[in-house]
């Protein structure tokens, strides 16, 4: 399948764009600026992230979702530091969860996309070639594609402690195989369509859905698995910015990467 031909059919151009839900502050990196303006060898988060998906030469768009009220400063921010080629960059005000934020990007999308990725602004170190198996296999027919990795650890499912119990021990009630499960990266690619349906039909109390790929499940349309890569790792805590400070130095010395 050529890049000008999508799963709609023959004929019809096949854009696609990819979302970064970039509103949330990231409170378990602690106090200070959020999480998506944290910086890695001097440069934000956000624009490693943006960097990462305009990197694949699939990607023609990149919409990235700000805080409410700080459109403007997150625009402003993206254009002191330019992108390896040129790939087209939008900045709309988010909402108040990320599965509001995710819906308000895909509101922003010319009509002419067909194919959308979710991808997570705490993960700015996904390699090229990671995005462009996510769109690949969208691309293909795939309505919802995600990548991921195989479980390193034994996996326990516990009984939670909460109310008055809160931090006691908690009973183990199960060990899932692990062979059957998988560590669940971004970028998500998605048929818009689909994603559109999703977003529009399932709801999600309290903070709202973190993984779009789980609303489209929740629609019965089946979600596939590509696998994913160790640099895809999301910068959570203070640890995890050393481990990408590492991976930086790492890509600047082998493959000259700035």
């Amino acid at each position: 399948m050529s890049a000008s031909e999508g799963p709609q059919g023959p004929g019809r151009p096949s854009r696609t764009a990819a979302v970064i839900p970039a509103a949330g502050r990231g409170v378990r990196l602690g106090p200070g600026a959020p999480k998506a303006l944290r910086t890695l060898r001097g440069i934000p988060m956000l624009v490693h992230a943006v960097r990462a998906m305009a990197g694949s030469r699939a990607v023609s768009l990149v919409v990235v979702v700000a805080p409410p009220d700080g459109a403007a400063e997150v625009r402003h921010l993206l254009d002191e530091y330019p992108l390896p080629r040129d790939t087209e960059v939008l900045v709309v005000p988010g909402g108040g969860t990320r599965q509001e934020s995710v819906r308000l990007g895909l509101a922003a999308l010319p009509d002419d996309v067909t194919t959308v990725l979710v991808h997570d602004a705490a993960r700015p170190l996904v390699p090229v070639d990671t995005v462009d198996a996510v769109v690949a296999a969208v691309r293909d027919g795939a309505p919802a594609v995600v990548p991921a990795l195989p479980l390193a650890d034994t996996v326990k499912q516990v009984e939670p402690r909460t109310g008055e119990r809160a931090g006691e021990p908690e009973p183990v009630v199960a060990t899932p195989e692990r062979a059957l499960l998988r560590a669940v990266q971004t970028p998500q690619g998605f048929d818009r369509a689909t994603l559109a349906e999703a977003h529009a039909k399932v709801a999600v109390a309290g903070e709202g859905a973190t993984d779009d790929a789980g609303m489209v499940e929740r629609l019965g349309v089946e979600v596939v698995v590509v696998p994913g890569h160790e640099e895809a790792f999301k910068v959570t805590r203070p640890l995890d910015l050393v481990l990408a400070e590492a991976v930086l130095a790492r890509r600047r010395v082998t493959d000259g990467f700035a």
